[in-house]
């Protein structure tokens, strides 16, 4: 988490919406997120999933209503943080190495995307499941597994539809090459 934030923070996080890329004539820059965008985006997936996990989890594990909310909402307010510093980062990378931006992604790199989301997530989601949910760490786990794989599956639906609904503007009579 730290070596994330200060690579975010040695890319002016303020100016991550577009990279500089050659053209044939000139450097333009490529279109990507914005952070505020990213935000908006992270705000929706969140809730979309608390309203998801919470009912599940009060029903699978006969808690109360109230109390799932509060544990999933607790491990969204976590995840909130990370995600939008996970997902500019990840734009700069499939950037960097194939020159795409985010609503071309192939599928294949989605599901990466998703994966590696939820992933790091678990690193923050397993204590508070502990202390909140007052478990130990093997149910803990059990439970941090299940959310992860009902994330992961939402991740994936989520972020295709999103693309789908909000896509990055491109000029269409640029040819793009990245530029080191």
């Amino acid at each position: 988490m730290i070596c994330a934030a200060w690579f975010a923070g040695t890319l002016k996080i303020g100016a991550l919406h577009s990279l500089p890329v050659q053209r044939d004539k000139g450097v333009q820059a490529v279109p990507l997120r914005s952070v505020r965008e990213r935000c908006y985006q992270t705000l929706a997936y969140e809730l979309g999933g608390v309203l998801i996990a919470a009912p599940l989890y009060a029903l699978v594990f006969s808690k109360s209503v109230e109390a799932s909310f509060l544990l999933i909402a607790s491990i969204s307010v976590c995840v909130i943080v990370w995600s939008p510093i996970h997902n500019i980062l990840f734009d700069r990378v499939d950037l960097f190495l194939s020159g795409r931006v985010a609503s071309d992604r192939p599928h294949g790199l989605r599901l990466v995307h998703a994966v590696s989301l939820e992933v790091t997530s678990t690193l923050v989601s397993l204590p508070i499941i502990m202390w909140i949910g007052g478990i130990d760490f093997w149910p803990a786990l059990g439970v941090d597994i299940g959310l992860t794989v009902l994330y992961t599956a939402y991740a994936y639906v989520f972020h295709l539809v999103y693309d789908w609904l909000r896509p990055i503007a491109r000029r269409p009579e640029a040819v793009w090459k990245r530029t080191r």
